[in-house]
């Protein structure tokens, strides 16, 4: 994608990119705190993009440049220049990045290392898996401001570890260790600082070694979307469809075969 390339080169570069071993990383370079502006978030979403659609990318870990922060969240100031209908924009831009993480067809795995807040937590959220480091730290300041979580913090949060947890984290503003939220369910796993990319980045390779890509992508969908289902009935339809959308793949089929001749599959994601 020249395209690409060439229109992020002519703008302040706040995300990187770099592919490893089948794993895209994107990398928040926006320092001290790594902030959230307009501009970070429509980087992100057309590297995101790239990665969806790269055949060598087997997923995707999202980390914060330096040692100090994750993401602190959204630029207030950025907000506050935009006046209301910008602010407006702001959250829907949001929206529609998270989303895309949340509906990219390849897991996405949050490498977390210091502050997680605000915005930042709800970037955290849309992912499929969170790793943390052992001085990482989690808030939803936003009320203690006048705000709320509105990147789908109320909705993400909730989902992931209660809404009674969540409204505690949301209406208090108060912040949680790596450890709290390793025991609540909001990260995966709490690994020594300076360990969470390579944490993160080895549950990558993990999938890409072991699963049909087809299947990871109709097992991601089945969970998202069963979740916004209102009956266990419909949830369970959800899950149905996703099986039939791989039941005649040339990975099924080469999945049964490995099996019963006791060797590893060779997947090609077909």
């Amino acid at each position: 994608m020249p395209g690409l390339f060439i229109r992020l080169l002519t703008q302040q570069n706040l995300v990187r990119f770099s592919r490893e071993d089948g794993v895209a990383i994107l990398t928040l370079d926006n320092p001290p705190l790594n902030l959230l502006t307009l501009g970070l978030l429509n980087q992100l979403k057309e590297y995101l993009s790239q990665a969806g659609e790269d055949d060598a990318v087997k997923g995707v870990v999202i980390v914060g440049a330096g040692n100090y922060a994750f993401s602190a969240g959204a630029d207030l100031r950025e907000i506050a220049s935009k006046g209301v209908e910008g602010a407006l924009e702001i959250i829907r831009m949001g929206h529609s990045v998270f989303n895309s993480i949340e509906d990219l067809p390849k897991p996405v795995v949050a490498a977390i290392n210091g502050l997680c807040l605000g915005g930042g937590l709800e970037l955290a959220l849309a992912c499929d898996m969170r790793v943390c480091s052992e001085r990482a730290r989690f808030q939803a300041p936003e009320v203690t401001i006048g705000l709320i979580p509105a990147w789908g913090g109320t909705q993400r949060l909730a989902r992931l570890v209660g809404s009674a947890k969540a409204k505690e984290m949301i209406f208090t503003g108060m912040q949680i260790s790596a450890q709290e939220a390793s025991r609540i369910g909001l990260v995966n796993r709490v690994v020594p600082d300076g360990e969470e990319l390579r944490a993160a980045a080895d549950i990558v390779r993990l999938i890409g070694v072991r699963s049909a890509p087809l299947a990871v992508r109709a097992a991601k969908r089945a969970i998202n979307l069963g979740l916004q289902r209102s009956t266990r009935e419909e949830a369970l339809e959800v899950e149905a469809e996703a099986l039939l959308s791989i039941a005649s793949s040339e990975d099924l089929r080469e999945g049964i075969q490995a099996l019963l001749e006791k060797r590893p599959p060779n997947f090609k994601g077909r």
